[in-house]
């Protein structure tokens, strides 16, 4: 049905994994933003729902959701400023389509091109690369529909604070539009190796994460060899090596998906094929239901000095881990100075966990390996499931305080509060 501004509603639903339903009474589909300013400014409580790709209750509000996903795209590109700015719902993948048929490129794609913009740069979401910051960093401005239903208007550079409003969680608002840094448009190929080496990577692990634009490697946890490793190489600034082996692993003969025994008909073009950046620095294929809908997902990201120590400290955990796997994946990126991206302030892994849906042995787990990964400062993704509250993540931010003023001098009642963030930020 429709509200006489003409939003559509829906009764609430559950997320894309399924493992949650939003207590919310309903999911409102603002399709101007003036509507959706009327809509943030009439309730009470309220938060922005992307593309329901979170694992947590991030997202949840016993208020009203609001979805930006029929709001107009509006891609606009300002090849002046190399920058291109975009409606906050718009979804990955339909951004990447678009900057290709125009020359333009971003720095990076997560592994689903199906997640939304707005939400994938609130929680840090990112790809792989040594040197390529999380999506959030390609972020030079955004428009927030604060909680009396104005418009401020951020930008890099010029607006104070800038950097704490980026990585918001939604706790400031609702982000309508962004505004992101852009490049010419590159070529990638993509290859997978099969069975690579434990010791062979972790000898020569800043050689592996570096032998590529963008490197992922997927494994169990358990044995001495690794399932695969992805090679993502930007053919227009380097050769993509011919490589008999990859240090033990050896070249796949037909197009691989990450989790064994999966068909890889969904994944993006591999077997070396040159082709845009927008068709293969994700994993999926934008035309395809993502993945498997039915997994849970947790990630922790640690400082990369500490890559090896804590590679090594999740293989201790195989007998606890490997029983609720479907697949694991390491990845890399640059720092940053986003006050709560787990990239603050030092290059890192991300040590991301693809578990089989049950949920009460995987929150059972949780709690051991973060005892585990504490001594690295690992640093839990804000979209997937995590133990540790407020008090645990506060030392792990240098800004977080200051996230916390910041989000109550932009939202004093806490129109934009849940439970999620009252005890994983808020709490004491």
């Amino acid at each position: 049905m429709a509200s006489e501004a003409g939003t559509e509603l829906h009764t609430a639903e559950y997320n894309w994994a399924g493992n949650l339903r939003y207590a919310a009474a309903e999911v409102c589909e603002p399709r101007t933003v003036p509507e959706l300013q009327d809509l943030v400014a009439g309730a009470s409580r309220l938060r922005a729902l992307g593309s329901r790709h979170s694992f947590n209750r991030i997202a949840d509000t016993t208020g009203v959701l609001v979805s930006l996903e029929h709001l107009a795209p509006a891609i606009e590109v300002d090849a002046a400023n190399m920058t291109v700015t975009v409606s906050g719902g718009t979804r990955y993948g339909t951004l990447a389509a678009e900057l290709q048929r125009q020359g333009y490129a971003l720095h990076n794609l997560a592994s689903l091109p199906h997640i939304s913009v707005a939400g994938a740069v609130a929680t840090a979401t990112h790809g792989s690369g040594d040197r390529n910051g999380n999506l959030a960093t390609a972020v030079a401005g955004l428009d927030l529909v604060t909680a009396d239903g104005g418009i401020l208007t951020a930008r890099r550079g010029e607006t104070p604070d800038f950097d704490g409003m980026v990585v918001g969680l939604g706790a400031m608002g609702v982000v309508s539009s962004l505004t992101l840094d852009i490049e010419p448009a590159f070529p990638v190929a993509q290859t997978v190796f099969e069975d690579l080496s434990w010791d062979q990577v972790l000898e020569n692990f800043d050689d592996v994460t570096s032998a590529a634009y963008s490197v992922s490697l997927f494994t169990d946890w358990s044995g001495d060899r690794v399932g695969q490793a992805w090679l993502k190489t930007r053919t227009d600034a380097e050769a993509a090596a011919e490589r008999a082996s990859f240090f033990g692993g050896t070249p796949a003969a037909d197009a691989r998906h990450p989790i064994p025994g999966v068909s890889g008909s969904t994944c993006t073009q591999q077997l070396g094929a040159p082709g845009p950046w927008s068709d293969r620095l994700a994993h999926f294929r934008m035309e395809f239901t993502p993945s498997k809908g039915d997994e849970l997902q947790s990630e922790y990201l640690v400082p990369r000095k500490h890559a090896v120590d804590a590679i090594r400290a999740m293989r201790r955990l195989s007998h606890l881990v490997t029983p609720l796997l479907l697949v694991s994946e390491i990845r890399t990126m640059a720092g940053d100075s986003l006050w709560l991206s787990p990239n603050y302030g030092t290059d890192s892994i991300g040590l991301h966990l693809t578990w089989r849906q049950d949920q009460d042995a995987v929150e059972a787990v949780l709690p051991v390996i973060e005892a585990e990964l504490a001594p690295f400062g690992a640093r839990p993704h804000w979209g997937k499931l995590f133990d540790g509250g407020a008090s645990r993540l506060a030392p792990l931010y240098p800004r977080f305080a200051d996230f916390k003023v910041l989000a109550g001098r932009l939202d004093p009642e806490g129109k934009f509060r849940n439970d999620f963030l009252d005890t994983k930020v808020f709490g004491s």
